[in-house]
């Protein structure tokens, strides 16, 4: 029993470093908002489900027994998320700032509120926790199909400037420990959402691989000159009693104001030209 509880202490102490370093695997993503002091080309969904699944955990924790470890992690996921946000509004465009307050009362204010008050009002005892961990379980099942926004991003730009690979792999261990935790205290609503992250976090790592070096398309400039060897006249073989009929001109209007002057030196100098070639051949 002692050697029991030991292994759920552990895994759920391990759950707890490791998804604090999922929390804080965002910092570069963030740090970049703050340099680039805009917010575009990333979502504010992932952290808006992240604090509604921290404040449903923390809320199921209430009712639940020896959730300590629970209570702990959480709580550093919810002042995280909220951090996050409040970050992404700063720097977000109109746009995003509404549909991320949309996101929040939708979530945290009108979803909260009626689970909050649906579990206080029309269940008791057991039935409270059940209730409350089915509902926490569907969430945390939606914290780890939220980065799949950004997977769909990266497939479409074919660049994993949006996905950091250490959000991924700090994802998916954690995922593995909780589940070892949830299995070992037997609670099926922090063991079976998490069997689910490991899967997805190894597929955005899959997708980190194959993206991670993304082929540089090279624009080349149209040429500005025509390819000489499309125009020029072999003079060789035309022989000087062809050459004698070749017209060169230059764009030079006649007297008459339109049309070209023939170049009569450049004609004269062409026929010079072939006859020294004769007398080359004929050597």
């Amino acid at each position: 029993m002692a050697l029991h509880l030991t292994w759920v202490f552990g895994f759920g102490l391990l759950g707890n470093i490791i998804s604090c370093l999922v929390c804080l695997s965002p910092l570069p993503t963030f740090y970049q908002i703050c340099k680039k002091k805009t917010s575009e080309g990333f979502q504010s969904i992932p952290y808006v489900i992240a604090l509604f699944s921290a404040m449903l955990w923390l809320f199921y924790t209430i009712f639940k027994k020896d959730t300590i470890l629970l209570i702990t992690i959480n709580s550093f996921a919810f002042f995280m998320a909220i951090g996050y946000i409040v970050v992404y509004l700063f720097y977000a465009t109109k746009k995003d700032k509404i549909l991320t307050f949309k996101l929040l009362l939708l979530f945290n204010v009108f979803g909260f509120g009626l689970v909050c008050v649906l579990t206080l009002f029309l269940t008791q005892g057991h039935k409270r926790v059940q209730v409350l961990g089915w509902i926490c379980m569907i969430f945390s099942i939606c914290v780890f199909v939220a980065p799949l926004f950004i997977a769909r991003k990266v497939i479409k730009t074919k660049s994993v400037e949006f996905m950091p690979f250490s959000l991924s792999f700090f994802l998916t261990l954690s995922a593995l420990m909780w589940f070892f935790y949830g299995y070992l205290k037997k609670d099926q609503f922090v063991a079976i959402p998490n069997i689910l992250g490991f899967i997805l976090g190894l597929l955005q790592m899959l997708l980190y691989m194959i993206y991670r070096n993304p082929k540089k398309v090279v624009e080349v400039e149209p040429k500005l000159q025509l390819e000489i060897s499309e125009h020029v006249v072999d003079l060789e073989k035309l022989g000087p009693t062809i050459c004698s009929e070749i017209t060169i001109v230059i764009p030079k209007l006649n007297d008459s104001g339109n049309g070209f002057v023939e170049d009569q030196n450049a004609k004269r100098q062409a026929m010079e030209i072939m006859k020294a070639i004769d007398v080359v051949n004929k050597l």
